[in-house]
């Protein structure tokens, strides 16, 4: 774990002149403070003094904050978080803290890996601080190797709560943007500058343990931004053989989701416990091969204990005939068997023990539970017991068992027959949900391009195209309409797409590039029929309207994160690759009514974002589960309603700003005839 940091003396910057202090020299340096050896004159002792730089803290109300919650952790009092002394200003206006100096150093200058003991010592260390200072509703938000600290007793404490965060306060970010905390141990949530708590620590805190056992992190790269991303997208990679017995633990430190991670630092140090005992029974199985040279002399030994083994059952057998005693004991008023040691034992012997059944392993456990839903037919409901569920407890469990993963195939299988069914007997909106469940699980453990997941759509394929053919026999133009609707959401081979929406418009005679109608309005008294396009509006559409407007891109992402500070994105740049045909993301629901004025102009008819009431029509979007802009407003006009889940939300409908993009929202449009 050992690893160079930047020389202190190479800062050629005047130190600053703090009263009661005599700054020494620089001891750290990064972008947001400088850490300074100092004395404090008065009392004549060494402190360290972290002095922030004005980039960090560019105004009076951020920096009257920043001294506020730096007053609130100062009255934190635990053995194993570094004291303040005192929090002020230096005399050029930069707010500072004093700490104790510690010479030690810290985690990050110590190689570890072959230390498994210590290194869980201290993760149990740190774990306590982190459960002390959670209670307080203070979360540190940087825990790394370099915030942990070591005193002259070998004791590491945890340092640098000065970017900590009460609870109540919202995300807090640098004058530049910047989602304040280290890349390399960051919790996906805290990249993108959402709200975090408690569980972003514990995901830090699984990256600082996976390093400590390894001597590397768990994702490397060149920069910042790629650094973040991985830890947003890329899966859990797999430890060495020697310490397999952490995958677990780690799979569930390390989740993506914070609702998936321990939820607190006492389940997270339960974890730990169950890792030292299974990593003892690790070592001994190592053990077992090196005391098998020891058989060729340990013959005669075992023999003799083998003889005095049959010596103890035989006195035990003796002593069965006292009724008050006995190794082995029948119940009164019960016969034993002839010729079998028929043992019953009475409640509270040790016998019990011995002749109850071994517990029940949680992966077997949820395995079972996973099979039984699906012979029931409970895939995703009722919510306190279904297969989905189940079987998502056994991958957090164990990701790499090949029982949990021919239970995602097998739940895979049984959501395609029911989408197959909920296809024929036109239930669209149970066909959507089982094909979104079916994305999700595959999404959540990797399965995404499996041959069970090619078997869904071409099962899904073939109910559509059975449905189709009955649309065509019956000349049923409306029905044929939803059918093709609903193929739409089904990513579907193109070819296989592209033939069943030509079917379903060759139906009643329907032209090429006709919009699909799906109902109708009252308006100036009359009834107005109203037509969803029959997919979402595309890059390439966007980008002729961009370049014919001369529209600016909006900025996408909810919040000031890190990602999109480091590399903004809009429309052009969503975060991920999209051909010209795919939905266009990152536009903001302005955006999207000036596309709608801008088409309408283009080609005289009217269109227009859809309403709620027509919402349920556009949950039906190829590839990945995107969200839809709608034209109603939120908890105000500043806000506009989202329809739909898609691949960050499962919720069926959100108020977001108006004026920013997402990258899981697209629109459609509907046409008024």
């Amino acid at each position: 774990m050992s690893r160079s940091t930047q020389n202190p003396h190479e800062i050629a910057a005047p130190l600053p002149e703090i009263t009661g202090y005599r700054l020494l020299r620089v001891i750290n340096h990064g972008g947001m403070s400088t850490v300074y050896l100092g004395e404090q004159i008065g009392l004549a002792r060494e402190v360290a003094i972290k002095v922030m730089q004005p980039i960090a803290l560019a105004d009076e109300v951020s920096r009257r904050r920043f001294e506020n919650e730096v007053r609130t952790i100062a009255r934190l009092e635990h053995p194993n978080v570094v004291v303040i002394h005192e929090v002020g200003r230096t005399r050029e206006g930069l707010p500072y803290y004093a700490m104790p100096y510690l010479s030690r150093g810290h985690l990050g200058q110590r190689d570890l890996s072959k230390d498994e003991p210590r290194a869980i010592s201290i993760m149990e260390t740190l774990l306590s601080a982190l459960d002390y200072a959670h209670a307080r509703g203070v979360v540190h938000r940087d825990v790394k190797a370099e915030n942990v600290l070591f005193d002259d007793a070998e004791r590491p404490l945890l340092a640098d709560f000065g970017i900590a965060l009460r609870r109540g306060f919202g995300p807090r970010v640098t004058a530049a943007g910047l989602a304040v905390g280290s890349t390399a141990y960051m919790a996906p949530e805290q990249a993108r500058g959402e709200d975090v708590d408690g569980r972003a620590d514990l995901y830090s805190l699984g990256v600082l343990g996976w390093e400590m056992l390894t001597g590397r992190l768990p994702f490397e790269a060149a920069d910042a931004l790629s650094m973040a991303v991985m830890h947003a997208q890329d899966p859990i990679p797999k430890l060495p053989q020697h310490l397999r017995h952490w995958q677990r633990f780690m799979n569930r430190a390390l989740c993506k989701q914070p609702g998936q991670r321990f939820q607190d630092a006492a389940e997270m140090a339960e974890a730990l416990a169950d890792v030292q005992r299974s990593g003892l029974k690790h070592t001994i199985k190592r053990m077992i091969p090196r005391a098998s040279r020891l058989r060729q002399w340990a013959v005669p030994l075992w023999a003799g204990i083998a003889a005095a083994a049959v010596a103890v059952v035989a006195i035990g057998f003796g002593l069965n005939n006292r009724q008050d005693d006995g190794f082995f004991r029948v119940q009164a008023g019960t016969a034993a068997p002839v010729g079998a040691a028929a043992a019953v034992a009475t409640p509270g012997d040790p016998t019990d023990a011995m002749l109850a059944p071994l517990p029940e392993a949680p992966l077997q456990r949820s395995l079972e539970e996973a099979r039984r839903y699906i012979r029931q037919g409970k895939l995703t409901a009722p919510a306190d017991g279904n297969a989905y569920n189940s079987l998502l407890t056994a991958w957090h469990a164990d990701s790499t068992s090949p029982d949990v993963r021919a239970g995602v195939t097998e739940l895979t299988h049984a959501l395609g027959d029911q989408i197959a069914v909920a296809v024929r007997e036109r239930n669209d909106q149970r066909a959507r949900e089982h094909l979104l469940n079916a994305t999700t699980l595959a999404q959540q453990t990797g399965s995404a391009d499996s041959p069970a997941m090619r078997a869904l759509r071409e099962q899904a394929a073939a109910a559509l195209q059975a449905r189709l053919e009955l649309d065509a026999k019956r000349n049923d133009r409306e029905d044929a309409q939803r059918t093709a609707a609903l193929a739409a959401g089904f990513d579907l081979p193109k070819a296989t797409a592209t033939r069943l929406m030509a079917q379903a418009r060759a139906v009643g005679g329907v032209a090429a590039g006709e919009p699909i109608a799906v109902g109708s309005l009252i308006q100036d008294n009359s009834r107005v029929t109203v037509a969803l396009s029959p997919r979402p509006v595309s890059r390439a559409e966007y980008a002729r309207f961009a370049s014919a407007s001369g529209r600016s891109p909006a900025l996408c992402r909810e919040r000031a994160s890190l990602l999109r500070v480091l590399a903004p994105r809009n429309w052009e740049s969503p975060g991920f690759k999209q051909a010209d045909a795919e939905p266009v993301v990152c536009v903001s629901q302005a955006d999207a009514e000036a596309y709608a004025q801008w088409y309408s102009q283009q080609t005289g008819r009217r269109y227009r974002l859809p309403s709620a009431a027509e919402a349920e029509h556009l949950n039906d979007t190829p590839g990945r589960a995107l969200s839809m802009w709608l034209r109603d407003c939120g908890r105000d006009c500043q806000q506009r309603q989202a329809s739909g889940a898609s691949w960050r939300s499962n919720q069926a409908q959100r108020p977001l700003a108006a004026a920013r993009g997402y990258d899981d929202v697209g629109f459609r449009l509907v046409r008024e005839r």
